[in-house]
């Protein structure tokens, strides 16, 4: 009965990796050896940025064998990733997940650094966390840790479910000496503005903060739960949120209807395409909540 199940799950793994890898391509976009990506659209391919090189003459190959030729669309250091368009729409895009990855879910790293298919590695998920500063200027909403050995080569690649679909894109670009993965809602967002801008905006409001905690009686103004926010003790001259009529001694609670608790937090909301978009920005003035308009400024 044992080895029927083990066989069954071997079986199942290797059904898993069949399907996502044909969403998986080769990227040759720099001097050394190739890297992964993953197809997001018939003419469009999600990889690392710290895999491409070369913004022009980049060779995708693609999981039936065949090359195509390419080129960079955009790219963000600051998360790590990039987006090449095809010369021809022939690729299968992924498919993403349904639903979220949970900490203890098997999965594998599938990687196709070399024309003679791909590659795999299995592990379990063992963290997930975020938002969290990458360290290059860009702001992670999320990311994944599993214990996957990520090799060479596999770095723009998936992290894959056990029916096939896609839970992220695995990265070792951030120097941690470990891969990390961009949960796929946040990767394919990024993906999507650099398919349309060439760049991610770096959104900011020009103020200084500093995290207070909230007392009680404002919670309840709040009507939520929310035990801290942003004191806001300083605005840079011509700042977004002086010209909105934000004042030093309010403390921000919210943009966009998203509240926010710590300086992380902040920035993770006006990153995206958030700059150059009037948001509301909800604060504490005296203990009353009040809501201010602010267009979003861009860096």
């Amino acid at each position: 009965m044992s080895n029927n199940m083990l066989v069954e799950l071997s079986n199942a793994v290797a059904d898993a990796a069949e399907l996502a890898g044909k969403s998986v391509v080769m990227v040759d976009a720099r001097r050394r050896f190739p890297a992964s990506g993953i197809a997001f659209a018939k003419d469009l391919v999600l990889t690392a940025n710290h895999v491409v090189e070369r913004e022009e003459d980049i060779k995708v190959i693609l999981a039936d064998g065949s090359e195509v030729t390419a080129r960079l669309l955009g790219r963000d250091p600051g998360t790590d990733l990039a987006v090449l368009k095809l010369d021809k729409a022939s690729a299968a895009p992924a498919q993403v997940s349904g639903t979220p990855a949970r900490v203890g879910q098997f999965v594998l790293a599938l990687g196709r650094p070399s024309k003679n298919g791909i590659e795999s590695s299995f592990g379990s998920v063992n963290s997930i966390g975020g938002p969290a500063r990458t360290g290059r200027g860009g702001m992670l909403e999320k990311f994944i840790k599993t214990d996957v050995v990520s090799y060479p080569g596999f770095s723009g690649g998936p992290l894959v479910n056990g029916d096939g679909t896609i839970f992220g894109i695995n990265t070792s670009g951030f120097g941690s000496g470990s891969a990390i993965t961009i949960p796929a809602d946040v990767a394919w967002k990024i993906g999507e503005i650099l398919a349309r801008h060439g760049k991610i905006k770096h959104g900011y409001l020009g103020i200084r903060s500093q995290t207070v905690n909230i007392p009680a009686e404002s919670q309840k103004a709040l009507k939520r739960e929310q035990e801290t926010g942003l004191l806001l003790v300083g605005l840079e001259e011509d700042s977004p949120a002086g010209k909105a009529g934000l004042m030093v001694g309010d403390i921000l609670v919210s943009i966009a209807g998203q509240p926010v608790e710590h300086h992380d937090e902040l920035f993770a909301r006006l990153s995206g395409d958030m700059a150059g978009k009037s948001v509301a920005v909800e604060i504490l003035r005296g203990g009353k909540v009040e809501s201010v308009n602010v267009v979003v400024g861009e860096r």
